[in-house]
């Protein structure tokens, strides 16, 4: 069998840390049941990151409607910073207090995937960017994972299922063991190239037997105009220079007449390889960078009982807005009161957390996860990578 928690063991508060079990029967024996709310927020994020995308909401949703709870949160695909609060859950702490640990995993690793899948999109610019990573994974986490990665910024993604999820068909090539059986990659492709539908890309892998350079030629003989693009999974040990390979590839496939031949690249692709490449690389496949990127630390706190401020030490006790400017989109964090603020601009401020659940009734509709990712490309498009 698989090692995996059943859904209904999370709908059903299984899936807790005990402490939160043991603290509810506390409770319960002594009749202590508190209102409550508690906020989300991360103090700092991965890597030095300035900011980061805020995912996995649609999964989290779906368990908080299960509760007699009331929730306000940003967007899914909203950018945040360190400190700002991204949810807030309303409630009675004994309806909620089992979930904690659910929630903030379907926050804390959504978020991280989208985030970085977002920062190597901006690295690649109009370049494509699929996720490569699902086999890097638990094969139950692949959809989650691919979603995350999609909405953050991938243009696309590689396992059949996640594309489904998605509403986007997925994307590949071919793998090295169908070149293996057949014994020549030119053979292979042929192949491809008969059995496959015309709508199908040709997009041939040419790091398994020959020199790059020399198989690119081959293939790009063998299936002229057809060719889309060649894949250099070139491995670590054969590398050396990856651009340089790159590049002597792309002098010779022009000097033949194939510059339309697309190169894409793959094979433990990091942030720092984009840089490098983009100028010979019109497309990546990226997996482990995307797929086991470092998770948001967010933490969930009660910032407020019975209507009280109250919050542990380190924490800003009472319920909060996150303003945004809508003329400079500078932001501030205030106290949750009827209050209007005005921008040092002089703009107008709008709210960024919005009412999604109250008590068991969904408030906003599920949103295409096309539509998220178009509005995280739009927000990091002015934002800088580092600090």
């Amino acid at each position: 069998m698989f090692h995996i928690a059943d859904p209904r063991d999370v709908l059903e508060g299984r899936v807790t840390d005990v402490y939160f079990d043991r603290a509810l029967k506390i409770m319960r024996a002594k009749k202590i049941n508190k209102k409550v709310k508690a906020e989300f927020i991360a103090k700092n994020l991965p890597d030095a990151w300035p900011w980061g995308v805020f995912a996995g909401l649609e999964e989290a949703a779906y368990l908080m409607k299960q509760l007699p709870i009331k929730v306000r949160a940003l967007k899914e695909g909203s950018v945040f910073s360190p400190y700002e609060p991204v949810m807030e859950i309303e409630g009675l702490y004994q309806d909620f207090c089992l979930y904690e640990t659910a929630i903030l995993g379907l926050i804390c690793q959504a978020s991280g995937i989208a985030t970085k899948a977002a920062r190597l999109k901006k690295l690649a610019e109009d370049r494509a960017v699929i996720s490569f990573g699902a086999r890097r994974m638990h094969p139950v986490l692949a959809p989650m994972i691919e979603r995350n990665a999609y909405i953050g910024g991938c243009d696309g993604v590689a396992v059949i299922k996640s594309g489904e999820l998605i509403g986007e068909g997925p994307m590949g090539t071919m793998p090295h063991g169908l070149i293996l059986c057949f014994g020549s990659t030119i053979e292979a492709m042929k192949a491809y190239d008969e059995v496959l539908m015309p709508k199908i890309k040709r997009v041939a892998l040419i790091d398994t037997f020959l020199d790059e350079k020399f198989e690119c030629l081959n293939v790009a003989g063998a299936l002229g105009k057809k060719l889309f693009a060649v894949r250099f999974d070139t491995p670590s040990s054969r590398r050396g220079d990856f651009y340089r390979i790159l590049e002597e590839a792309r002098w010779e496939l022009d000097m033949r007449g194939y510059g339309h031949v697309q190169f894409y690249v793959s094979g433990g692709i990091s942030e720092e390889d984009l840089e490098h490449l983009n100028p010979l690389v019109q497309g990546y496949g990226i997996g482990t960078a995307i797929s086991n990127a470092p998770v948001i630390d967010f933490a969930m706190d009660i910032m407020e009982v019975d209507g009280q401020p109250y919050a542990k030490r380190g924490k800003w006790s009472g319920s909060k807005r996150l303003l945004e400017c809508v003329t400079c989109s500078s932001r501030k964090i205030v106290p949750n009161k009827k209050k209007v603020y005005t921008c040092s601009c002089g703009g107008r401020f709008r709210d960024l957390l919005e009412k999604i659940i109250d008590k068991n009734r969904m408030l906003t509709k599920r949103e295409h996860a096309r539509n998220i990712r178009k509005r995280v490309i739009k927000n990091i498009r002015n934002l800088p990578l580092s600090l």
